[in-house]
């Protein structure tokens, strides 16, 4: 992003400590990615750059950081337009059915990933440590007994979220459907699991588990290690929402309600993304304003009424469904990843946290 998204809240601690790691900044009108040059070599590519963007800047500026590694396929780094437009033409032939293993087929070529923000969500990582008593802390007093809770983050992608819900004391589970997402998970993991320190002391670190499956199933509910009946303290959507063709929401909802835990406690979170995208542009990612939410959330499994733009019609007289969850807070975070700003830097993304009736 814009700055290492850890800078508000942690500063003791250098987020890259390798003396060959040095920080790329990329900047776009949507999306600002900072990222760490992982061979020593690379910093002469780094120099590199910055030489020529001392020479020019008529060039569009680009909307992901380019990815220099020999055994990795080199980025297509597109202005943020122009890779909506290619994901919408990537999904025109994976269409129904089909549509999950256009996403797989993403990953599986590595060569472009435009959702991959490439470090924690810093909406996400305030939520956490600013309205703590509105979501609680990750120690619950169960029966006399403390209790870690159990975060979920389906379509986790690289599985950054899952390790900021570790750091703050949560025994988190990265749910995603890819299996090449998955390795990428794994080897993320394994090289910066100790760039993610420890919130509080008191509460102490989680676990981090990455799994294989289907959100919509529950065959890889017992890879969690919780059970095949398991439920979560918290869950948290960000880019999932949004990636869902209309006709898929009022599952996603509905299967929402059942992995939230029925405690009045539990919370699903959700960094609704993208607000003002105009219903009308299709996707992915879809057109999420916070009455998408609303409405869907809170008759899950039912059918929510569309115009022909696709924008919600919102039915403030129809009673809520079985299974319906109700929002407890909604405000806009201090902070986000630049593609939730619009072109003066303010903030367009809403926090939302359900909980069951």
């Amino acid at each position: 992003m814009r700055h290492s998204c850890w800078q508000p809240f942690h500063t003791t601690t250098q987020f890259y400590r390798r003396p060959w790691q040095i920080r790329l900044p990329v900047t776009t009108r949507d999306v600002a990615i900072e990222r760490p040059l992982n061979r020593p070599v690379q910093a002469l590519a780094y120099l590199q750059i910055q030489k020529r963007s001392l020479v020019t800047n008529s060039k569009p500026r680009i909307a992901r950081t380019l990815t220099m590694s020999g055994t990795q396929p080199i980025r297509r780094d597109l202005p943020v337009e122009e890779a909506r437009a290619a994901l919408k033409q990537h999904f025109s032939t994976f269409q129904g059915q089909k549509y999950a293993e256009g996403w797989a087929d993403l990953w599986a070529k590595g060569d472009f990933l435009p959702w991959d923000r490439g470090h924690p969500s810093p909406a996400l990582a305030d939520t956490l440590a600013d309205h703590a008593d509105l979501i609680g802390h990750a120690m619950v007093d169960e029966n006399g007994k403390p209790r870690r809770k159990r975060a979920l983050v389906p379509g986790c992608g690289r599985g950054v979220d899952v390790l900021l819900l570790q750091s703050f004391g949560y025994d988190a589970v990265g749910l995603e459907y890819a299996a090449d997402a998955l390795k990428a998970c794994e080897d993320y993991e394994k090289e910066h699991a100790g760039d993610y320190p420890v919130r509080d002391e008191k509460v102490g670190k989680g676990t981090a588990r990455f799994v294989h499956g289907d959100f919509y199933t529950d065959d890889w509910l017992e890879s969690t290690g919780f059970g095949k009946d398991a439920k979560f303290d918290l869950i948290y959507d960000y880019t999932f929402f949004c990636a869902m063709q209309l006709p898929m929401r009022p599952a996603w909802a509905k299967r929402m309600s059942q992995l939230l835990r029925p405690d009045p406690q539990a919370n699903l979170i959700c960094l609704e993304f993208p607000t003002n995208k105009p219903a009308q542009a299709g996707g992915p990612p879809f057109a999420s304003p916070p009455k998408a939410y609303l409405e869907h959330l809170s008759h899950p499994g039912e059918e929510v009424k569309y115009d022909a733009e696709g924008n919600v019609r919102m039915n403030p007289l129809a009673p809520s469904s079985p299974g319906a969850l109700e929002r407890v807070g909604h405000w806009q975070p201090a902070d986000t990843h630049k593609v939730g700003k619009d072109a003066e830097d303010k903030v367009q993304d809403w926090i939302s946290v359900w909980r069951h009736r």
